[in-house]
């Protein structure tokens, strides 16, 4: 599969999005496959617009696509169908090229695709023989190509954002789940992503840990950050949300101000899914 884009030259360096919208979700579909089989349609028909500096919540039920959203957005599972549009680029599904050369060039551009996409799953996916430190570094190193001094530095940095730089010689099993999650958004921080996903960061953390971890990520909120966040934590998307949507089997069920929707839900699906964890 490649990626099929709008400019095909693309550098590192940041480009700004036009007008206010960073992302854009055209038609987008996505299927699950059992060898030659479609299965289970993801996804469905989402169109959906994110300007810079919004924070978007994504709630529902297990299974309703919210997980596999994300991953369309940066392309670790792209969509059959549809486009997504990112600072300004056209994104779509294609084939693989069979020339070395231009197979080469098409990773390449995923990879500065992923550079500008921070993502932070639920599990934290640290390298369990480097530190902390080399953990953040890692990716300034080999995508970005950053010379080993300012990545380094760049990456105690974000330790220290996060409040971890006391911690930066440190293993993952020396850390707590609190603790590996900082690392984790330490690391997504330090490539200088233009959005960030979030994906359950919490769901995996005991309860006392929670609360560091949504402080870390209302900062980041206030700093200006344009994030997309998948969370059953009411309290958090009612406070920092500005726009909230609830899927349900692949489908944007109800999408409108966060702390509206969660006061009073029009939907009778999002009426009942709140009800139940609130």
């Amino acid at each position: 599969m490649r990626l099929r884009m709008e400019e095909r030259s693309l550098d590192v360096a940041p480009v700004p999005a036009e007008g206010k919208t960073i992302l854009r979700l055209e038609g987008v579909n996505k299927w699950y496959h059992r060898g030659t089989l479609r299965n289970t349609h993801v996804l469905r028909d989402i169109n959906l617009d994110v300007t810079r500096g919004e924070v978007l919540v994504v709630i529902g039920p297990s299974g309703s696509g919210k997980s596999t959203l994300l991953r369309c957005i940066n392309f670790v599972a792209p969509p059959e169908t549809g486009t997504v549009v990112f600072l300004g680029r056209k994104w779509t599904k294609d084939n693989v090229p069979i020339n070395p050369i231009e197979r080469l060039r098409y990773e390449r551009e995923l990879n500065v695709l992923r550079t500008r996409i921070g993502m932070v799953f639920q599990h934290f996916n640290l390298f369990p023989h480097m530190t902390a430190l080399q953990n953040v570094t890692l990716g300034l190193t080999r995508v970005l190509k950053v010379p080993g001094k300012q990545a380094r530095d760049r990456a105690m940095a974000e330790l220290e954002r996060v409040g971890l730089g006391t911690k930066a010689k440190s293993y993952p099993s020396q850390l707590s789940g609190g603790q590996k999650q900082r690392v984790a958004i330490a690391r997504a921080l330090a490539m200088k992503p233009q959005l960030m996903l979030f994906d359950e960061v919490t769901s995996a953390l005991d309860p006392e840990l929670i609360g560091g971890i949504l402080e870390e990520m209302k900062k980041l909120a206030v700093d200006g950050m344009t994030m997309i966040v998948v969370t059953h934590e009411m309290g958090f998307a009612r406070e920092v949300g500005d726009r909230l949507i609830f899927m349900d089997e692949g489908v944007i069920v109800e999408e409108g101000v966060a702390r509206d929707v969660i006061a009073g839900p029009k939907n009778d699906r999002t009426r009942a899914f709140l009800r139940a964890i609130l």
